[in-house]
């Protein structure tokens, strides 16, 4: 008995539609992400319950760390500059135009008004290693202000709608945040947010 020959077919699938959609894909999550700004020390946020969003502009951010040195900078680069205008006026400071590039390349301020110029003028590789041992001077200036605080004052005049937020590593002592803080109250900044990383277990419990 002869066998019956079952004829073969190929079986093409058309990929278009699946292309289609990860470009889609692909262009909505580039459109929505939002990239994180690099800190001067790496800083591991204390866990908490808290869901509140910290505003993504308009934002000075506060980094303190396990050694409690202080940095601050917001993303808005003219901002920057313009609070750099300000400090080096008020200071007598002079930065020449590679100092600038470098400091605009930063993303947070961590060096005192006399050693910022020396701190510009290192090598970016350098930069990196010199900024963790350095941190904005929290003494008051003959009975006035710090120098953080002057930082502080001269973002609130570049934009007086800038929001306030500290971010502390979680072995960071409580002595320094509370120095800090004392810092912000004593110039009548009593608003301002605590950056945190969510804690999903117990808010799930």
């Amino acid at each position: 008995m002869a066998k019956i020959k079952i004829q073969k077919k190929d079986i093409w699938i058309d990929m278009t539609p699946m292309s289609d959609v990860m470009t889609l894909l692909l262009c909505f999550f580039m459109l929505t992400s939002t990239f994180l700004t690099p800190e001067p020390v790496s800083v591991t946020a204390p866990n908490s319950v808290s869901e509140l969003k910290i505003p993504e502009q308009d934002v000075l951010n506060i980094l303190v760390t396990p050694e409690g040195k202080v940095y601050c900078g917001t993303e808005n680069k003219n901002n920057m500059q313009a609070m750099l205008d300000a400090m080096t006026d008020k200071f007598g400071v002079q930065l020449n135009a590679t100092q600038i590039k470098h400091f605009r390349e930063d993303p947070m301020v961590g060096a005192s008004m006399a050693q910022l110029p020396n701190y510009l003028s290192l090598e970016t590789d350098k930069m990196t290693e010199a900024i963790q041992k350095l941190g904005l001077p929290l003494d008051s200036i003959n009975g006035g202000k710090s120098e953080f605080q002057e930082w502080v004052t001269a973002a609130r005049d570049v934009n007086p709608d800038i929001k306030l937020a500290i971010k502390c590593d979680s072995k960071t002592p409580y002595s320094a945040i509370k120095l800090l803080m004392s810092e912000l109250q004593d110039m009548s900044e009593n608003r301002f947010q605590l950056i945190t990383n969510l804690d999903v277990k117990r808010l799930n419990d």
